[in-house]
């Protein structure tokens, strides 16, 4: 019995440690969890880093920095050090045993204080109830570092952080999910929570244009050390209903060198077609659009994405991202630029001097399939993707321009021999092609 009071005295004190830690650096913008026998190691570097840093300073204000240092190299199960977190792996069940049973307790406390003071004639100290909100933010937030699926814990920061309505303690509650994201890049309940701050204070924040130019930057650092992450990328293209034209214009310019460095990752390239659906929002065709100027931007950075977009597909061979997004980019072109010669209103758009011309715009992409066709008969796996993608691409082409301007691309692929060309870069789908083609 007395082995287990003392488990149990110890657990507590080891989660008024980690609160103490936590609540003494709150810039901690990394966590780990280390296997003990790495922990001598980690005080032998921070031994050193501080013997260094003293040498350098040749300070140390009554011996209360050392006794600092050493009161944190001395822990066995806690490491923080340069706003950076390790906990022990020995003591996290314990640890989490303890954090959620005392959270538990508290959120109960708190929920019954909050249901009494509801009730008429009945007035509570508000510094009982500050007291449980504090208490419930501690455990809550060491919880969440234990276990970054409890939304129960996500949930209760929530109702009280809403209550106090301070930019303070929303500021503190995307440094924590921020926390969360550096071990656990991929948390559905921790990208949730920065959109709902982000939401809660779009309305009433001075700086909320940097604050997007923040969340920005994270998500490319997260997707930099995390591949293929669609949840932080769907929070990234989430971000750009927010933004005005100018920060998508900037957004497009910084995005575009890691895009062309991943161009296997088709996040990056549905984010920006995000990007590009935002500037164009609300317009059907130019006639509607009432800034000349704000039309310029549009056509240009569709021109601009097509040329950027080939020169990738020609630099890197076979990646379907790239066709993908090219795809997206032709139908954007057709939809907005096009003339159809059946639409009322051709003329008037000709006249605006906007509208690409479309024999121009096919015979650019029939010269792309005949580049990326050269080749059709090497062995490369690469190359022969590469020659499917651009084949597909022209007969997918095929189906989306206006019915009136059919008969004119269906002349210039006979020009090509698609058919033969089809057939002979992907046979195994040559019944498709040939009903398509005819």
């Amino acid at each position: 019995m007395s082995e287990e009071s003392d488990s149990k005295v110890e657990a507590m004190d080891l989660l008024r440690q980690l609160e103490d830690i936590l609540e003494s650096d709150a810039l901690i913008d990394e966590l780990g969890f280390i296997h003990p026998s790495q922990f001598p190691l980690l005080k032998e570097e921070s031994d050193i880093s501080s013997s260094l840093s003293y040498e350098a300073s040749h300070q140390s204000e009554d011996g209360i920095v050392s006794s600092v240092e050493s009161s944190k190299q001395d822990n066995i199960y806690f490491w923080n050090r340069d706003h950076k977190l390790g906990i022990s792996t020995h003591v996290l069940l314990p640890l989490y045993r303890t954090v959620k049973h005392a959270f538990m307790i508290t959120f109960k406390q708190y929920r019954m204080c909050d249901n009494q003071s509801d009730k008429v004639g009945i007035c509570l100290p508000a510094s009982s109830c500050d007291h449980l909100e504090s208490t419930l933010l501690r455990h809550s937030k060491s919880l969440l570092v234990l276990s970054c699926d409890f939304m129960t814990a996500w949930n209760c920061r929530k109702l009280i952080v809403s209550k106090k309505q301070q930019l303070s303690m929303f500021v503190d509650e995307l440094l924590l999910s921020e926390l969360v994201l550096s071990y656990s890049p991929k948390s559905e309940q921790a990208w949730n929570h920065r959109r709902w701050v982000i939401k809660s204070i779009s309305g009433n924040c001075s700086n909320f244009k940097e604050i997007l130019g923040k969340e920005s930057e994270l998500v490319e650092k997260i997707a930099e050390r995390s591949k293929m992450n669609y949840r932080a990328w769907n929070h990234r293209c989430w971000l750009v209903s927010y933004m005005t034209i100018e920060q998508v214009l900037c957004e497009l310019k910084k995005s575009r060198s890691w895009a062309a460095l991943h161009v296997a990752d088709n996040c990056c390239f549905h984010y920006r077609r995000k990007l590009l659906l935002k500037m164009m929002e609300g317009q059907s065709c130019l006639d509607d659009v009432v800034s000349c100027g704000h039309n310029v931007n549009i056509v240009q950075a569709l021109k601009d994405e097509l040329d950027w977009n080939e020169t990738l597909i020609k630099r890197y061979v076979g990646r379907e991202a790239l066709w993908l997004h090219r795809r997206f980019l032709s139908m954007c072109w057709i939809n907005n630029f096009v003339p159809d010669s059946g639409d009322e209103s051709y003329h008037s758009k000709e006249a605006t001097g906007l509208y690409h011309d479309f024999g121009t715009f096919l015979q650019n992409e029939l010269c792309l399939l005949h580049s990326c066709s050269t080749f059709v008969d090497d062995d490369f796996v690469d190359v022969q993707a590469q020659a499917a993608h651009s084949a597909c691409y022209i007969l997918w082409l095929k189906v989306q321009v206006p019915k009136p301007l059919v008969n004119e691309l269906q002349e210039k692929i006979r020009d090509v021999d698609l058919k033969t060309f089809l057939n002979k870069s992907c046979p195994e789908r040559s019944s498709l092609f040939n009903y398509f083609i005819n």
